[in-house]
């Protein structure tokens, strides 16, 4: 086997983004991704707003849209609102069939990896494979420098009885009973027939009960009216929600000197946990970067993820004021306020990208939470020290 240049461990979004885009960029580049299961991008749908990426950029990952809508909805119990923006959803299967056929890189799959290092990668069954430089995209790691909330969901791809009638997504209806926190149904048309339900929390603790979210889920279909012919696929996950912490210690922790993207990277957008737009900015800054080098990868990676972080701050802080100042149960007021904004800032909220005076929108006015404990979450120093002590 011909030495890479670059591995990539591990075969999830921001790793194949990387690869996608270092095809079509820097040909030149041998690529090798390491995924342990037997296909790319596991089961996910990524779904982000046209407006979260450049015309560049839209035009680039458009292979694996599977779906384009020109407006959604949202559902309070005292706020319905459609809003106008191409909102757009991806599929891994897309991903995994575009990179497959293409050709893009070659792909070793079965690979469990028990070891990475900034220019080398040893697998489970000892098998040593090196490279100029190693890209460590294996996911979220347990770490205690990191103060999280988490979105859970579960979804099932349904196919129904009858047309469901909807014209767009509705990408929050809250008018649901709240429930382990914060709790809304996230709804995409697929087809006249064709829809993915997902019933989500953002939760304090991170367990799943999958048995409790599909009832949901079966339920809203009912209280809908709709009525569930066959299931085609589930998907389920955990995201973290970053409400505090200290990005280089969490950095520090593990393997010294290996690049990193996306969740590894802590590379996602704090609030709504949407990670695709994170993933084709660092694939476009990794395919511009003149040295990928592996002391050179791990510059770039960790510069960016500090850039990131950085620009993020304030999206902590609403986090915090979310967990640790709002009522559980009547955390759905938040985002019931805020659905009330322009559909301008409400963009750039969503594509991590505000102003100073949206910022000073947001806070403006009667908080949705009780102002004491609102306050107490000003400092995100202040929490990850008290987090950090009780660990």
């Amino acid at each position: 086997m011909v030495k890479p240049d670059l591995i990539l461990a591990g075969g999830g979004l921001a790793n194949c983004l990387i690869a996608w885009r270092l095809a079509v960029r820097r040909p030149e580049i041998k690529v090798l991704i390491l995924e342990r299961d037997h296909r790319l991008g596991g089961n996910h749908t990524w779904s982000f707003h046209r407006s979260d990426l450049d015309a560049a950029q839209n035009a680039w990952v458009s292979p694996m849209v599977a779906h384009d809508w020109q407006h959604h909805q949202v559902r309070f119990p005292q706020r319905t609102r459609q809003i106008a923006g191409a909102y757009r959803s991806a599929t891994s299967d897309r991903l995994h069939h575009h990179l497959m056929e293409s050709g893009i890189a070659k792909v070793r799959f079965g690979a469990e990896i028990s070891q990475v290092a900034s220019d080398a990668v040893r697998l489970a069954d000892g098998t040593l494979l090196e490279a100029r430089a190693v890209i460590d995209g294996r996911g979220q790691r347990d770490n205690p420098h990191l103060v999280l909330g988490f979105q859970k969901f579960l979804g099932l791809e349904v196919e129904l009885d009858e047309a469901h009638g909807l014209s767009g997504p509705v990408i929050m209806d809250a008018t649901v009973s709240q429930a382990d926190g914060y709790r809304f149904v996230y709804v995409l048309p697929f087809g006249a027939r064709r829809l993915l339900i997902e019933d989500t929390r953002y939760s304090d603790g991170a367990d799943l009960d999958r048995a409790e979210l599909r009832d949901a889920v079966t339920a809203y279909a009912q209280d809908q009216g709709w009525r569930i012919a066959r299931e085609h696929r589930e998907e389920r996950g955990i995201l973290p929600i970053l409400l505090a912490g200290d990005l280089d210690a969490y950095w520090n922790t593990g393997e010294k000197g290996v690049a990193r993207s996306g969740l590894a990277a802590a590379l996602f957008h704090p609030t709504t946990g949407y990670s695709l737009p994170f993933a084709v900015r660092l694939a476009d800054a990794i395919a511009e970067h003149e040295d990928l080098s592996a002391p050179g990868l791990h510059a770039l990676t960790y510069a960016h993820a500090v850039n990131v972080w950085r620009e993020t701050g304030f999206f902590r802080l609403l986090n915090r004021m979310l967990f640790r100042a709002g009522i559980p149960e009547r955390r759905y007021l938040v985002l019931q306020r805020f659905y009330g904004l322009s559909e301008a800032l409400i963009a750039r909220f969503y594509a991590a990208r505000l102003t100073t005076a949206d910022k000073i929108r947001l806070l403006a006015g009667k908080p949705p939470v009780p102002i004491l404990p609102a306050l107490a979450c000003l400092s995100e120093r202040a929490l990850y020290r008290r987090e950090s002590r009780s660990q």
